[in-house]
């Protein structure tokens, strides 16, 4: 019997990471003993070790945007021991594809980005006929003779990180001085993308003070990286002097599996476009996303649980870090009090009184 044995290239992102989950069970649908070995930056291990179809990671210890071209000869070389007979690229860069070259991987499977026509031997053309990110990573799982467009897809096999029970989730809430968790809101009110994606602190702060306000036992509870602990810290500051003691600030502190454990203890999570949306759609809490510069029509969250709520602006989406008319308007316009009706109409049992 021959199990086939795979290498995947992750994305860097979070975010992208998480979706990417779908072309892992896509493959494991059609290959359930074949052997699933994913490489990725080390901030992505421990996401890949929610994924139960991942059967082992592998650091890339090269950084984001280095070349390290004898690096890259290297690790090839060693991953060459393995004995992969499919890997599949999911960065767009052309030196993510030297990696399964030079460890000899005969079929190295990934989309055109940049023209890596001599690197990939199954190389994915027309993008735009799969809109939506995890459509791009679905269809690669998938013979190319088969992949015309979206409507060849039957089904995208959505993410779906496994979570740790709760005797090991009352740990974390003693680590973290949680009090509460009855019905907590989580916001999530950082993007590692760029200023262009986050919904004004003050904004989170209304949502915030309005939930309190209806849930008199439950906690605010705010997550992030380090680099999201002072805007943790802007967002309480708009909130009122009473109310402050029910809100923790997380950010910063938490690794990314307690954040997923404590993500999936929320009643509902507020978020910009970013990784820990993907994540909390995931790990199937109630879901409301705020898309200022970026769009659904590719990267919405993977849940049916979800309150979606996207600019309008004429500018809208541009994709940019930074806001090119310096306005921000995309995020500015999202007005709080509208945020909040529309919460209240998805969900009046948590949100009205």
């Amino acid at each position: 019997k021959i199990i086939m044995r795979i290498l995947v290239v992750a994305p860097s992102w979070i975010g992208d990471l998480v979706m990417s989950q779908c072309l892992y069970k896509a493959l494991k649908s059609q290959y359930p003993d074949a052997t699933l070995h994913v490489l990725a930056p080390k901030w992505c291990l421990d996401v890949l070790n929610r994924m139960p179809e991942v059967d082992r990671t592998i650091l890339m210890p090269i950084g984001h945007g280095s070349f390290a071209l004898k690096g890259r000869w290297a690790l090839g070389r060693s991953l060459k021991l393995a004995h992969y007979d499919q890997a599949f690229i999911l960065p767009n860069s052309w030196k993510s594809a030297l990696i399964p070259l030079f460890a000899g991987i005969k079929k190295r499977t990934g989309w055109k980005g940049e023209s890596r026509y001599l690197l990939l031997n199954d190389l994915r053309t027309g993008k735009e006929r799969f809109p939506l990110l995890v459509e791009r990573y679905s269809a690669l799982a998938y013979p190319k003779k088969d992949m015309h467009d979206r409507n060849d897809l039957k089904t995208i096999l959505r993410p779906q990180l496994t979570v740790k029970p709760l005797p090991t989730a009352t740990l974390l809430f003693s680590k973290f001085n949680i009090v509460s968790t009855k019905a907590p809101l989580g916001l999530c009110p950082g993007a590692e993308f760029g200023p262009a994606k986050k919904w004004p602190p003050e904004f989170y702060a209304y949502v915030a003070q309005r939930y309190l306000e209806n849930n008199s036992e439950s906690e605010v509870w705010i997550f992030g990286s380090p680099k999201d602990v002072a805007t943790g810290e802007e967002v309480v500051s708009h909130i009122p002097e009473a109310l402050k003691q029910r809100v923790r600030i997380i950010a910063g502190k938490t690794t990314i599996e307690e954040a997923i454990d404590l993500l999936s203890a929320c009643k509902l999570v507020i978020c910009n476009d970013s990784g820990l949306m993907h994540i909390a759609a995931a790990v199937g809490t109630h879901l409301a996303a705020v898309f200022g510069s970026t769009s659904t029509r590719y990267t919405p969250p993977q849940t049916d649980d979800a309150l979606i709520i996207e600019s309008e602006e004429p500018c809208h989406p541009c994709f940019k870090r930074e806001c090119r008319f310096g306005t921000f308007a995309c995020l500015k316009h999202i007005k709080p009090e509208l945020v909040w009706t529309k919460l209240q109409e998805k969900w009046p049992d948590l949100c009205s009184k």
